[in-house]
C-alpha cells in the first residue's frame, strides 16, 4: 500500500488538510507584500537638483509639475537645472545628470523612499533596478538551497528556519543604514521566502490526496493575490518606506507559534526511516478528519513504510538526467520551449507588476486593480484548462503580448487606456503562468518530470531576475520595455503551437513516449496528472510567485 492509498483511506483533504492549507496560506500574503515592495519603497518621486552656489532667483517652493511627463516619468529631472538662469554653470565640466549640490524631492504622493534617502536617481538610478534584480537573485538561491535542506532535514524545520529568517532581516533591512546594506538584507529575505513557499507547498502537497492537489494550489495563489491586494492599501496608508518595510517584515514573528501547529511531513518522515512518527501523525490526522484507524489496521505500519520503499527502489532503477532533456529531438524541442514558456511568464509578469508608475495613472489605484487581476484570471484557467492545454497557453500568452504591444502606440497623454491595456496584459500573463505550472508537468514524461521541472524553475527565476533591469532599456527608447512585454508572449504563443496536445491524454512515462508516434493507450485510460513537489519551485505567485 503506498501513501496515497492511505490518505484515501484518512481523508485526502479532510479537516486536517484544511486546518495544514490555513497555515500554508497564511505566509502567501507576506510573499506577495515582499514580492512588490520596492514599486513603493523603491517609487521614484519627481525630483531637481539644488545647486551649492548662491544663485539669484532660486525659487523657495519647487513646482516638480513641471518635470513630470505625462506617463509619470520624470526624465527632465536629470537635464533641467533648478534655477533656469544658472544653466551655464553646467558647462563646467561636470556630466548631465552630476548633482553638485544636493537633490531635492516631491513629497505630494511619497514621504520618503530608498530613491530619496540614498539619492538613486540620474547617474545612480541603475542602482534601484539592480536592487530589486539582487532581491530576485535571492529568491533563486533560496531555491536551490533550501530544497536540498529541506530533502535532508525535513519541510517543517525548513519553514520554520525561514520564518525566523523573513522576519529579523524584514525588520532589519526598515533599519538599513545604506543602499548596500539595505540590498544585502533584501537578498537575504530572497532566500527565505524561498524556502518558506517552496516547502509549505511540498508539505502541503504531500498531505493532499492526489485529486485535491489541483484545487489546493489554486487556494494559495488566491492568497497571494489578496496579499497584492492588502499591499496597495498598506502602502497607500503608510507613505514612508522605513515604516512600510517595518509594517510587512514585523508580523512575522507572530508566526512562532508554527513551532506548535505546523505538522511533519509523514511521507518525508516514512522516506527517511521514522515509521514511528510517521504513524503517530497519521492517527492524528485520521482522528481530526473523522476516520479514525481501528485496530484490525495494526499492520499498515509496516506495510505502509514497504510500500514507501518500494515505490523509491522502482525510481532508483531507471537513472535519468538533466541531458535526456535535451539528448532527443522531440524531447529537446518540447524542453526548450518549456523553458522559454517560463522564462517569459515570469520576465513580463514582474515586468509589469514592478513598473505600474509607468502608466501614468495613480500607482495605488494601479496597484490596487492589478492586484484584483490576479483573482479572476486563476480562476479562468480551472474552465479552460481540462477543454485544453495547449489552446489556453496560447490563447493567453497572445493576449497579454497583444495588450502590451498595443499600449506602446496610445500616446501617454490617455494614461486611463495604457492602463487598461496593461491590466489586460497583466490579466492574460497571470493566467499563462497559471496554466504553465500543470502543462509543463504533462509535458515532461515521468522519468525525468522532476528534472525538467527543476530547469524550468531556474529559467523562470532567471526571468525574475531580468525583469527589473528590463526597464533600463528606457534609456534606448521609453517604448522598450513594454515592446519586449509584447514581443516576448506573442513569440511564446507562436512556440506553443509545436507543443503537444496533454488535456485528457495518457501522461508520458518515458523518453520513448515522446519520440514514438503515439503515446500508450493502454489501459484505454488516462493517467492522472501527477504534481511534483517541485512544481511551485517559483513562488508566485504565485505568484508565488517570488
Amino acid at each position: 500500500m503506498n501513501f496515497d492509498e492511505i490518505l484515501s483511506l484518512i481523508g485526502g483533504f479532510g479537516k486536517f488538510q484544511k486546518t495544514l492549507y490555513v497555515w500554508i496560506c497564511l505566509p502567501q500574503i507576506f510573499l506577495a507584500f515582499h514580492m512588490l515592495i520596492s514599486v513603493f519603497t523603491g517609487a521614484v518621486p519627481p525630483h531637481l537638483c539644488r545647486p551649492t552656489w548662491p544663485s539669484t532667483g532660486m525659487p523657495a517652493t519647487l513646482n516638480f509639475s513641471l518635470l513630470t511627463q505625462p506617463d509619470g516619468q520624470s526624465e527632465l529631472s536629470c537635464t533641467v537645472p533648478l534655477n533656469h538662469s544658472d544653466a551655464v554653470t553646467l558647462g563646467d565640466g561636470h556630466p548631465p545628470g552630476s548633482c553638485q549640490g544636493h537633490w531635492e524631492y516631491s513629497n505630494n504622493t511619497f514621504k520618503s523612499t530608498i530613491v530619496t534617502e540614498w539619492d538613486l536617481v540620474c547617474d545612480n538610478a541603475s542602482l534601484n533596478n539592480m536592487g530589486s534584480s539582487i532581491y530576485m537573485f535571492g529568491l533563486l538561491v533560496g531555491a536551490v538551497l533550501f530544497g536540498s535542506l529541506a530533502d535532508k532535514y525535513g519541510r517543517r524545520i525548513i519553514i520554520l528556519i525561514n520564518l525566523a529568517t523573513q522576519a529579523v532581516f524584514g525588520v532589519g533591512a526598515a533599519f538599513a543604514p545604506n543602499f548596500y546594506m539595505y540590498t544585502a538584507l533584501r537578498f537575504i529575505v530572497g532566500t527565505s521566502i524561498s524556502g518558506v513557499i517552496m516547502n509549505a507547498f511540498v508539505l502541503g502537497t504531500e498531505w493532499t490526496g492526489p485529486k485535491q492537489r489541483m484545487l489546493a494550489g489554486i487556494i494559495t495563489d488566491y492568497f497571494f493575490g489578496f496579499g497584492y491586494i492588502l499591499l496597495a492599501g498598506l502602502a497607500y496608508l503608510i507613505r514612508d518606506w522605513r515604516q512600510l518595510q517595518l509594517a510587512i517584515s514585523a508580523p512575522g514573528f507572530l508566526f512562532v507559534f508554527y513551532i506548535w501547529v505546523l505538522p511533519k511531513s509523514a511521507r518525508w518522515l516514512m522516506a527517511n526511516d521514522r515509521e514511528e512518527e510517521a504513524w503517530e501523525l497519521i492517527r492524528k490526522a485520521a482522528q481530526m478528519n473523522g476516520k479514525p484507524i481501528t485496530k484490525d489496521h495494526e499492520l499498515y505500519p509496516v506495510q505502509l513504510q514497504q510500500g514507501y520503499k518500494t515505490e523509491g527502489k522502482t525510481k532508483v532503477k531507471e537513472t535519468h538526467s538533466c541531458i535526456d532533456l535535451v539528448r532527443t529531438p522531440k524531447m529537446r524541442k518540447q524542453s526548450l520551449i518549456v523553458f522559454y514558456l517560463w522564462f517569459v511568464n515570469v520576465l513580463v509578469y514582474y515586468g509589469l507588476s514592478l513598473n505600474i508608475s509607468d502608466f501614468g495613472m495613480n500607482i495605488y489605484l494601479t496597484q490596487l486593480i492589478f492586484g484584483l487581476v490576479e483573482m479572476p484570471a486563476r480562476t479562468i484557467t480551472l474552465f479552460t484548462l481540462n477543454r485544453s492545454r495547449k489552446i489556453s497557453q496560447l490563447a493567453f500568452l497572445a493576449v497579454g503580448g497583444t495588450a502590451c504591444l498595443l499600449t506602446i502606440f496610445i500616446p501617454s497623454e490617455l494614461s486611463v487606456i495604457r492602463t487598461v491595456l496593461a491590466m489586460i496584459g497583466k490579466f492574460g500573463i497571470t493566467a499563462s503562468l497559471s496554466i504553465i505550472y500543470v502543462y509543463s508537468a504533462e509535458v515532461f514524461p515521468t522519468v525525468i518530470r522532476q528534472n525538467g521541472i527543476g530547469l524550468s524553475s531556474m529559467c523562470a527565476r532567471t526571468g525574475g531576475v531580468l525583469a527589473p533591469m528590463m526597464y533600463l532599456l528606457r534609456s534606448i527608447s521609453p517604448q522598450a520595455p513594454m515592446l519586449l512585454c509584447g514581443l516576448c508572449p506573442l513569440l511564446g504563443s507562436a512556440l506553443t503551437l509545436l507543443l503537444p496536445e496533454t488535456a485528457n491524454r495518457p501522461l508520458p512515462d518515458t523518453i520513448e513516449d515522446i519520440e514514438g508516434t503515439n503515446l500508450s493507450e493502454e489501459d484505454g485510460g488516462v493517467k492522472p496528472v501527477i504534481f511534483d513537489t517541485s512544481l511551485k519551485n517559483m513562488n508566485t505567485g504565485s505568484t508565488t510567485m517570488d
